[in-house]
């Protein structure tokens, strides 16, 4: 099998590397970008847009470039080394999944365009207190009205920059107990509508999230994104979509800090040489390229495995990556904060960052131990002779 960039590619893959080195080569900068009013640099976020990356996923009729899993792959990566904190998860990957996926021709043509043009950012609002890792169990309700609609009532936890985004994506109840698959709906909500309340607050990582607050919000029937009561395999498949790219950022970060590590063994001196020249501390150094690598091989095959038609083999394959990648992610942050020593946990210093980042991807949509049992149950990767 064929592993290497198209022609396209790799002009994509030096484009944004371009873009991202010049926006966050100096680490200050990023500093700068995330004093911007929504937590990010809406200059950059235009830039985004130029170049192309924002309507990377949709097709061209839409506005798009007709990207696929490899080409988000490509991006995610340079976002990661980088450590960007614009909402490229949250909007095109998440949101756009679900318009992607889901959404009516109408819903497309009005909204994609908007994304691609970066006029309209969004967020996906499901998780919930009682809920953990289930992507089934929301409490929130949608009751339906008599014109067509819904009435939307409950509260939706850490939406990744559900403070600032144009547009909701909520998941609620429309039939069924608390934890069934059947009866989930998906709506596109108007964050300024009434019954509509958001909290903002920075996460560890520099990014930002919400708690939205749903108190009698009223939507339209076409506000639906797919089939009411069955949002469920909507939500499956766009998590997977979202779980690739976001270890396909780790990687990204997970490079940038292991260079970063063996730079400050090259340059730190004790007892009159370099730490860098100490075995010991080259097998360490040895040990976090071998998981970056272990880790690179597993997003490869998940960024395959992303559009795979069949729900079970690609959700076991996406855990499976978002396993490898949660620990090459604690051994390679671990790692690097040991060998920095006290100037990895200064503010001022990248490599705390890129700790950070990691620690809380190992926690998106599910640990270590939640996607081990979800291989585990499905089997195993190979099936047995």
């Amino acid at each position: 099998m064929d592993f290497d960039l198209t022609e396209e590619q790799r002009l994509l893959k030096e484009s944004v590397d371009r873009v991202i080195n010049d926006a966050y080569g100096d680490f200050e900068k990023r500093k700068e970008h995330q004093r911007g009013s929504r937590g990010y640099s809406d200059a950059l976020w235009s830039t985004y847009a130029e170049v192309g990356l924002l309507g990377l996923p949709f097709e061209e009729r839409h506005g798009g470039f007709g990207g696929g899993p490899v080409e988000t792959m490509i991006v995610m990566e340079a976002l990661g080394r980088g450590l960007a904190v614009e909402p490229y998860l949250a909007t095109v990957v998440l949101g756009g999944g679900f318009l992607r996926h889901g959404g009516t021709e109408a819903q497309r043509e009005r909204l994609i365009p908007k994304i691609a043009d970066g006029s309209l950012t969004l967020a996906f609002a499901h998780l919930e207190r009682q809920a953990r890792y289930d992507l089934s169990d929301v409490a929130t309700t949608a009751r339906p009205t008599d014109g067509g609609g819904f009435v939307l009532d409950g509260l939706k936890g850490v939406v990744l920059h559900g403070d600032s985004a144009g547009l909701l994506v909520v998941s609620a109840r429309t039939t069924g107990a608390r934890r069934e698959g059947e009866g989930i709906s998906l709506f596109l909500v108007d964050p300024t509508a009434p019954g509509v309340a958001r909290r903002g607050y920075p996460t560890q990582d520099g990014l930002r999230a919400a708690e939205i607050t749903l108190d009698g919000v009223r939507v339209e029937a076409d506000a639906v994104l797919g089939e009411v009561g069955r949002g469920l395999p909507l939500v499956e498949r766009v998590v997977d979509l979202a779980l690739a790219a976001v270890c396909a950022e780790a990687v990204g970060a997970m490079e940038a800090l292991q260079q970063l590590t063996v730079d400050y063994l090259k340059t730190r001196q004790q007892f009159g040489v370099t730490i860098g020249s100490f075995q010991a501390l080259q097998h360490r150094a040895a040990d976090m390229l071998v998981a970056v690598e272990q880790a690179r091989s597993m997003v490869l095959y998940a960024a395959m495995m992303a559009e795979a038609p069949d729900a079970a083999e690609r959700r076991t394959a996406t855990a499976a990556a978002k396993a490898q990648i949660n620990r090459s992610a604690r051994q390679v942050g671990q790692e690097a904060i040991q060998l920095h020593g006290g100037i990895a946990m200064t503010m001022e210093y990248k490599a705390g960052h890129y700790f950070k980042r990691l620690t809380m991807i190992e926690s998106f949509f599910g640990d270590t131990d939640h996607h081990l049992g979800v291989v585990a149950d499905a089997g195993g990767l190979v099936e047995p002779d």
